[in-house]
């Protein structure tokens, strides 16, 4: 079964910040990024239980290449995942629940 997805408007500017800083980085960067996250996406809508829950009801997903993880919540009655933050890695973790 597919979910739908959607993007707390905070995700939507962590994850456009990211791929914008990577593509000013190196050309095309900033789509591997994209494609990446896309990948991921992906799975989280087909699977949103396989990711593991790491504070209350917050599952997280690390992004293979790229030092990010997936901030998100299954909202199963909705039939919804939603996104809260796209999270590097080297940021303070407590940051990553406060959406």
């Amino acid at each position: 079964m597919s979910y739908t997805i959607l993007l707390h408007p905070l995700a939507e500017k962590d994850f456009i910040d990211a791929r914008s800083w990577y593509e000013e980085r190196l050309a095309g960067l900033g789509v591997r990024f994209e494609e990446k996250i896309d990948v991921h996406l992906q799975l989280i809508r087909k699977s949103p239980l396989s990711f593991p829950k790491k504070r209350g009801t917050f599952r997280e997903a690390k992004v293979h290449t790229f030092p990010y993880l997936i901030v998100y919540k299954f909202l199963a009655k909705k039939k919804t995942v939603l996104i809260l933050a796209f999270h590097h890695t080297s940021r303070n973790p407590k940051n990553k629940f406060r959406r």
